[in-house]
Parts: structure tokens; sequence; C-alpha cells
């Protein structure tokens, strides 16, 4: 039996078949070096400085809190029930 690409090129034109088999993609760079420009490093030194200038006092206490949800978060049921078992031992210790 013969492939699908040996069956497309007998049934098809040329044209058809050339846009089939060639890969298609599309870059900014058209004539030149895809190289960045001075004012776009500007204009990304900026924006890293506003977004480091965002974080505030509380930032380490987010990350930290951040770090504790997604741990907790998948395991939940388990959360719940290891903080069952230490509040049910803890009464019956104290």
């Amino acid at each position: 039996m013969p492939s699908p690409r040996a069956q497309l090129a007998s049934a098809a034109p040329q044209s058809i078949l050339d846009s089939y088999c060639t890969p298609f993609w599309a870059t900014a760079a058209f004539s030149g070096a895809a190289d960045t420009t001075p004012m776009e490093l500007s204009a990304l030194g900026v924006h890293i400085d506003r977004c480091n200038g965002s974080r505030g006092a509380m930032f380490g206490l987010r990350c930290v809190v951040d770090a504790v949800h997604a741990f907790v978060a998948p395991r939940f049921v388990t959360t719940l029930v290891a903080v069952g078992l230490v509040f049910g031992v803890l009464s019956l210790i104290v």
C-alpha cells in the first residue's frame, strides 16, 4: 500500500504538494539579524525596575504563603487529617 505522501503526490497538483510539504514559520527579523535594540533593552530595564519596586515590604511573607499554599493545596484532605490528628492527640494530653 502506498504511503499517504505518495497518494497525495499522485493526486494533487504540484502547487498544493509544495505548500503541503514545505514547513511554514514567520519571524520578526525578515532582513536583518534577530538582535535586541538599545530601545528594547531600555524598555526592559524600566519594566524590571517597576516590577522590583512593586514588591513592597510584605513580598517575602507573600512568597512564604504562596509556597505553603502550593504544598498544601494538592494534599488538602491529607492536611485536614493530619491537623485533626494533632488536635486529637493534644486534646488527650491536655
